[in-house]
């Protein structure tokens, strides 16, 4: 048993993947400039059909595995987030790996100030040539980064302090739990650094639950969608006014997502239309008259009418595809 704390904890979730892969993933943080003390690996098995156990023997301590009945990922998430003894905590899924050069990069930033309190870095999904020139923004709050920013929403693209977490976790039984979790553990955040490393790779999934296209599934994602928006709605309330600015340009953001999402899975006016009234109920629509993004301008007026709101449903299908 390792008895000095671990600068980062590496949490891997894993379910019913080829093995190989999560090698590759194991494989891309043994190969970093960390020692045996200063890392540790966790794999979260979330109940896999068959176990991964007889191709990771050959690691032996250097890595932690741990079986769980199926939950799904914010469970297995949750229990890695409660065995970790790393001062940095580092999300991983075992399909992605992260990539040597640009990760280094972040470790360095971490080492050189202990008081920075996350690392937002970029992330892949192709192949790219090795980066050799990183470029890395005054540090910030997350709440002044999120208050004129979008966000990448994924919880692997940030390498964070466990003490920043403090008690927030991930909802259960939910997907797009980190659309949730991200805007939350940023407002936490008073030091970050933001790079341009492009330190992850993310392998998308041609099976994964956020591509299938049956009808449940369908209203399983958007219904999670909008239990999320609710969720950071409450939170209002009682934060302070900056941050409350912060996460409404982030609810509204996903406000736009999921009217999106609608236009493109649901493609039906009268499901778009159902939809505008539920957001409307809730307070999420008309979106707020905010200059966010230039896309954001152009998406709430078009949003604003049914003749715009009948564009975009003829329109934007035709643009998915190309």
């Amino acid at each position: 048993m390792k008895s000095n704390k671990p600068l980062v904890s590496f949490i891997i979730t894993y379910y019913n993947l080829p093995v190989q892969m999560l090698c590759k993933c194991i494989d891309s943080i043994l190969a970093l400039s960390l020692n045996s003390d200063e890392r540790e690996i966790i794999v979260v098995d979330d109940g896999s059909e068959v176990s991964p156990m007889n191709g990771l023997m050959h690691y032996g301590d250097e890595i932690i595995y741990v079986r769980q009945k199926n939950q799904g990922l914010s469970m297995a998430r949750n229990k890695g987030i409660e065995m970790a003894r790393g001062k940095y905590l580092q999300f991983v899924d075992a399909d992605d790996h992260l990539i040597q050069a640009p990760y280094e990069h972040c470790l360095d930033i971490i080492r050189k100030d202990e008081d920075i309190e996350m690392v937002m870095f970029d992330f892949t999904t192709h192949a790219t040539d090795h980066q050799s020139n990183f470029v890395d923004q005054p540090l910030q709050s997350g709440t002044q980064y999120m208050l004129h920013h979008n966000i990448h929403g994924t919880a692997w693209g940030y390498l964070f302090k466990r003490t920043t977490l403090s008690e927030l976790r991930f909802t259960p039984g939910i997907w797009h739990e980190d659309e949730e979790f991200t805007p939350q553990l940023l407002i936490r955040a008073e030091q970050i650094c933001v790079t341009n490393a492009v330190a992850y790779f993310h392998y998308i999934h041609p099976n994964s639950i956020t591509t299938a296209s049956d009808e449940n599934s369908i209203d399983k994602r958007l219904c999670d969608r909008m239990g999320v928006l609710l969720r950071l709605n409450d939170l209002y309330d009682h934060l302070p006014q900056s941050e409350r600015m912060a996460l409404q340009r982030r609810v509204a953001q996903l406000t736009m997502d999921y009217i999106y999402q609608v236009i493109i899975q649901k493609r039906s006016a009268s499901a778009l239309e159902e939809a505008i009234v539920q957001l409307r109920s809730k307070g999420f629509f008309p979106l707020p008259d905010k200059d966010y993004t230039q896309k954001y301008v152009w998406f709430r007026r078009m949003t604003n009418t049914r003749l715009g709101r009948t564009i975009l449903l003829k329109t934007l299908p035709l643009m998915k595809k190309r």
